[in-house]
């Protein structure tokens, strides 16, 4: 008689999404708290929000998408005994649509402007690819209810004080642009008509996309994009925006228009919009954030007016920015390069409008946490726990209160311990054990030690520099593992950790 064979869940990670363990996580609430603490210097307040919206609350907004709600995680729920329809549901793909919703739902009860800044995990339904996820996490900041571009330029401040806070001061740099000003460039390159926004609104979406790419494709890469199309490498072919030559020379030479200084490139900006109303006012504020930032001592060594930044969105309304990381790492094939953007925002005064009918003025930024965590990481700059636990070993397991009274000595001193609460037969698994969770403190005591008021303290730390390259006088001089009476227990470890941490 034949066994049906039990068919098991495979133990994996679903496709496009990672597992984080304790270092990565220490490391990223470390950096998370860091930035927390900036925001709330800065006067913005904390907000978390449900992790599910309905799919009507997330809006056509998603990046890169031209169909609503596509590229979310989204689920209809049941509608009941009535047997109608029930809600559309959707995991949040950022955290600013659920900011809009915030903001309208609770308009008065908040102040305005409403100053809140958000952590956490978004989803988004794509094509994972090497480096991109499903789920990740993002950091927001973003004040609503504020039509002044002091606004905008204080959300530069504060990302500039982010980075300098990180310890990144001199590898960063945070650049300024205006959709306002690139409206009135695609005016005056005729793919924008102010009497009829809606016309040639596909047109300029390329223009957008394309200009965003500029890093990656260079000019005669955007300048295809412009045009006919382009193909890349592997023969896909991308639609172009069919520009004539006349008007891709106008959009080119708007992200070519940076100059040595803020003053210098609002002048050729200026230049290029021609009589556009709408560009001349994205240039003025331009010069307003200029002068603002100036005024509070961020220099063109930190924030600068670059054209070429331009926000894939289409919801921004005025200035838009990115901060970049500016020193260089090598990529997978080994070559050197900038390690890039890690954040990036803009004001967007139609968002709310969406559901109140009526304008609000908002402006933010959002830092992509996995990327600014990894640059800490490429320049040594995480600040993590780095020790495990000090591990209280098992010699007697009918002494265990014993050994919980030990450990609950060094946790009241506000030392990290355990105790081993594997199978206590063989010791050396213990010290496997304790070396798997980087411990760098063992307690060892048996029953002679117990009959002799004593313990053993172990230096796993010392220990292992010992094995590898220690002199003996220095092994001499600071042996590693002592005996100490169990009453100088938590003051030998402390001060053992002390010594290790001090190298």
């Amino acid at each position: 008689m034949s066994k049906t064979k039990i068919r098991r869940p495979k133990a994996e990670t679903p496709k496009g999404f990672r597992d984080y363990f304790g270092a990565e996580v220490t490391a990223r609430k470390a950096m998370l708290d860091r930035i927390a603490h900036v925001y709330h210097r800065y006067g913005f307040d904390p907000l978390e929000t449900s992790a599910v919206e309905t799919v009507e609350a997330l809006g056509k907004f998603l990046p890169d998408v031209d169909r609503p709600n596509e590229g979310v995680f989204a689920w209809q729920e049941d509608g009941g005994a009535e047997g109608k329809a029930g809600d559309w549901l959707a995991l949040r793909y950022d955290l600013t649509a659920p900011l809009a919703r915030v903001a309208a739902q609770y308009r008065n009860d908040l102040p305005s402007p409403y100053r809140r800044y958000a952590m956490g995990p978004v989803w988004r339904n794509e094509k994972p690819g090497p480096g991109r996820f499903r789920q990740f996490y993002q950091c927001d900041a973003d004040t609503v209810g504020a039509p002044s571009v002091a606004a905008d330029a204080e959300i530069c401040a504060m990302l500039a004080d982010v980075f300098e806070d990180l310890g990144l001061g001199g590898d960063f740099v945070v650049r300024i642009n205006n959709r306002k000003v690139l409206n009135g460039v695609m005016e005056a390159a005729g793919v924008l008509d102010p009497e009829d926004p809606s016309k040639f609104e596909a047109e300029r979406g390329i223009v957008l996309r394309a200009i965003d790419k500029l890093d990656r494709l260079g000019e005669d890469g955007v300048r295809a994009l412009l045009g006919a199309g382009r193909k890349d490498e592997s023969g896909d072919f991308t639609k172009g925006a069919g520009l004539p030559d006349s008007a891709a020379d106008v959009v080119l030479a708007f992200t070519a228009a940076r100059r040595e200084n803020g003053a210098g490139t609002c002048a050729e900006l200026r230049r290029l919009v021609g009589d556009s109303k709408i560009g001349a006012e994205g240039v003025d504020e331009l010069e307003e954030m200029a002068a603002l930032l100036e005024a509070q001592g961020y220099g063109s060594d930190r924030v600068v007016i670059d054209p070429s930044v331009v926000r894939g969105l289409g919801y921004y309304t005025g200035p838009v920015f990115e901060a970049e990381l500016t020193f260089e790492i090598l990529d997978e094939k080994g070559r050197k390069r900038q390690f890039g953007s890690v954040a990036g925002g803009g004001r967007y005064d139609d968002l709310v409008k969406r559901f109140t009918g009526q304008a609000v003025p908002a402006t933010g930024v959002s830092i992509g946490v996995d990327r600014l965590l990894a640059a800490l990481t490429a320049k040594g700059r995480t600040q993590t726990d780095a020790d495990g636990p000090v591990v209280v070993t098992v010699m007697d397991r009918a002494r265990m209160a014993d050994y919980q009274k030990m450990v609950g000595a060094l946790r009241r001193a506000g030392i990290r311990a355990e105790v081993y609460l594997g199978n206590p037969k063989n010791f050396g698994n213990q010290l496997k054990y304790a070396d798997k969770r980087g411990s760098p403190v063992a307690i060892i005591q048996g029953s002679d030690e117990a009959e002799r008021g004593v313990v053993q303290i172990k230096d796993l730390v010392l220990g292992a520099k010992i094995a590898e390259s220690a002199t003996l006088e220095e092994w001499k001089d600071r042996p590693a593992q002592v005996e100490v009476p169990v009453a100088d227990l938590v003051a030998t470890v402390r001060d053992m950790l002390d010594k290790d941490r001090a190298g």
